[in-house]
């Protein structure tokens, strides 16, 4: 599902008024949770997941082309868990 998909079907819940609310609405959310792990903080959302920050270290990784090893840096990267309640509706329970 794309972006433009998403926001279509979002804007056809009850809830929201229009597309251009449930766009809004969908930035809202992203921009905060961009915001939020910018800073190096974590979002959970009970039963759906946990949104957090986590420190890749260097490693050694080799250049597929001349088959030279190199070194790849290490940094912060995000990570999404999912949480029990996603999980069991995934699954059909």
């Amino acid at each position: 599902m794309t972006k433009a998909e998403f926001i279509e079907q979002l804007s056809r819940d009850s809830r929201m008024g229009s597309k251009k609310e449930a766009d809004e609405a969908l930035h809202a959310v992203l921009d905060t949770v961009t915001d939020v792990l910018r800073a190096g903080g974590s979002v959970t959302f009970t039963g759906f997941g946990k949104f957090s920050v986590a420190e890749r270290k260097s490693r050694q990784g080799v250049n597929p082309r001349t088959g030279e090893r190199i070194m790849i840096q290490g940094g912060k990267v995000p990570r999404f868990s999912a949480g029990s309640k996603l999980k069991q509706i995934v699954k059909g329970g």
